[in-house]
């Protein structure tokens, strides 16, 4: 790939984060109001907003930039990896985790790109199981050595305001979207 082409190939993941930022700034100076307004309240029916609007809230600066990197890796690797698949991949894992959390998940206000973070790292991992092409296992190999970690947040934590239901169903919600898309070309 040139230049060009990679840039081009990562542009709506820099559009993603910038909006991601704007949000913040934005839900800064309202005093974090967004997160009240839109942010995804289990089993509340106006909490349902939440699905769509979760990963661009964030509970403070320092959680936007926590996801900001894993978010730029990752999705730059899931778009070197599937680029046909990847946007519609990432509709699915937030639908599909977004509604797995409003469902199942503690009775608490839920915000962030995590769920949607650990989604890029299920389907990557899951497409190279599936496919076995030389470019779904490079990218799983990646992936793995640089956020192999990210295993321990699908695991409860007590007293954590941290939701590992996001993170969890958003890395099964990437599975299944590897499956599901695993043949569209």
């Amino acid at each position: 790939m040139q230049r060009t082409e990679i840039i081009s190939a990562i542009r709506p993941i820099l559009v993603l984060v910038a909006v991601i930022w704007a949000v913040e700034m934005v839900n800064l100076l309202l005093g974090y109001r967004l997160n009240q307004w839109f942010g995804l309240l289990p089993r509340s029916v106006p909490g349902l907003i939440g699905v769509p609007a979760m990963p661009f809230l964030h509970g403070g600066v320092g959680h936007a930039a926590a996801n900001t990197l894993p978010l730029l890796v990752l999705g730059g690797i899931g778009i070197a990896v599937a680029p046909r698949r990847f946007w519609l991949a990432s509709a699915v894992i937030v639908v599909v985790s977004g509604l797995a959390v409003w469902l199942l998940a503690r009775p608490a206000i839920v915000v962030g790109a995590s769920g949607l973070i650990f989604g890029w790292f299920g389907f990557v991992v899951s497409l190279a199981i599936l496919e076995r092409s030389f470019r779904a296992l490079a990218g799983a190999v990646a992936v793995i050595l640089l956020y192999g970690g990210f295993i321990w947040g699908v695991l409860p934590t007590q007293g954590s305001n941290v939701s590992w239901e996001a993170h969890l169903f958003g890395a099964l919600a990437g599975a299944a979207a590897a499956w599901w898309l695993r043949h569209a070309r």
